[in-house]
């Protein structure tokens, strides 16, 4: 009889709970099979409140976390030590074989750490992905958990790329595909039903989608002023019909807190409350142009076929602009406005070249196999 194996799944922030669906689905399907798994999940509860969480596990039918840590926001430093000490206790009490994290925010690092320091094996989602820029707190996460972890899921060749140059070892790299992919096709058609657009008076391919949150970007009032009139200078912009293109911005809260407190007009921007992931999915789907420094959102873009414009100076995922339809543009108001315009002469300024390699929907499937393999 095979040994059942203990796995903890870690959720945190936003962008982990569509990465972590199509996971916790995979490996409970398979629950009752010969392989032989005791799920656990942990929801650290860095993104707490109704709009940036639990609307995503209804949604996602992610099951009720098994515990959740409660640690809510704070400084890098705070939350990250909350996280640690918190989740410790959790590995204490259930004695885990693996633990799995996905992407690059605190919870990521800080539960990492609390399993190496138990020796407890561990595995990262979306590993070796490079901004190459020590300024982006995202990219410390990265950096340290790869370098603690057993297993080190890729999402590009890339990623595969950067960690071999980094000295660590081939055993211990896999070139799976891209999770979050996997619950886009899956909830591709769902997304389809949604009445975001109605309920906005949006028509599709006439508008333009906004994201912000990254720290270099919303909590530098210059940074967060040049941007915002950056969106305004779209939002006067005209189609082909002479009709000006709606920017559509889902706020995140401490972007929406910013603003006030800098006192930054943004009469020509309609700001919305976040939406649900079935919402955003449609929003983005039937946008124009997005306009983002979101890392998922580059990708998510990518095989919807939809033109990306990243507000940040690097991406840590190049195969959305070798291959994808994102394009780095940073904050110069120049380059955005030419691309939205090109966009909107249909000049095809921005084109898909090609579908990455294993973003097909199987990522999970990859996974599974490959932890039940080595364990």
């Amino acid at each position: 009889m095979l040994k059942k194996l203990k796995i903890i799944f870690v959720a945190g922030a936003r962008p982990n709970f569509m990465k972590i669906a199509p996971l916790l689905a995979e490996f409970k399907k398979n629950a009752h099979s010969k392989a032989k798994f005791e799920i656990k999940l942990v929801h650290t509860g860095q993104h707490y409140d109704e709009k940036m969480s639990r609307v995503f596990f209804d949604e996602l039918k992610i099951p009720k976390p098994d515990f959740n840590l409660g640690v809510g926001s704070g400084s890098q430093a705070e939350q990250t030590g909350k996280i640690i000490i918190k989740f410790d206790a959790v590995l204490e009490k259930l004695k885990p074989d693996l633990v799995v994290v996905v992407g690059d925010v605190n919870s990521t690092i800080a539960c990492s750490l609390s399993a190496a320091k138990r020796g407890i094996k561990i595995a990262h989602i979306e590993a070796g992905l490079r901004s190459f820029d020590w300024k982006m707190p995202e990219e410390i996460n990265r950096v340290l958990t790869d370098r603690i972890s057993d297993f080190l899921f890729c999402t590009e060749q890339s990623a595969v790329k950067n960690l071999k140059a980094e000295g660590i070892s081939t055993g211990k790299i896999f070139f799976v595909g891209n999770v979050m992919i996997d619950t886009l096709l899956a909830q591709k058609k769902r997304a389809e039903k949604s009445k975001i657009l109605q309920a906005l008076g949006l028509t599709g391919k006439k508008y333009a989608l906004a994201t912000l949150h990254r720290p270099s970007n919303v909590d530098n009032p210059k940074m967060l002023k040049k941007i915002i009139k950056i969106l305004e200078k779209i939002a006067d912009l005209q189609d082909g019909q002479a009709q000006k293109i709606p920017v559509i911005f889902p706020i995140h809260p401490r972007t929406q807190k910013n603003l006030k407190k800098w006192h930054i007009a943004h009469g020509k921007i309609t700001l919305i409350e976040p939406v649900g992931y079935l919402d955003f999915l449609a929003l983005m789907s039937n946008a124009t142009a997005v306009l983002t420094d979101s890392g998922g959102i580059q990708e998510e873009t990518t095989i919807l076929g939809v033109p990306c414009l990243t507000l940040r100076e690097n991406t840590e995922r190049p195969v959305t602009v070798n291959e994808g339809t994102n394009k780095i543009v940073g904050s110069s108001e120049e380059k955005v406005v030419k691309c939205i315009s090109a966009i909107l002469k249909d000049k095809k300024e921005v084109k898909r070249k090609h579908k990455p390699k294993f973003w097909d929907g199987c990522a999970a499937q990859r996974i599974m196999k490959i932890i039940l393999k080595k364990l």
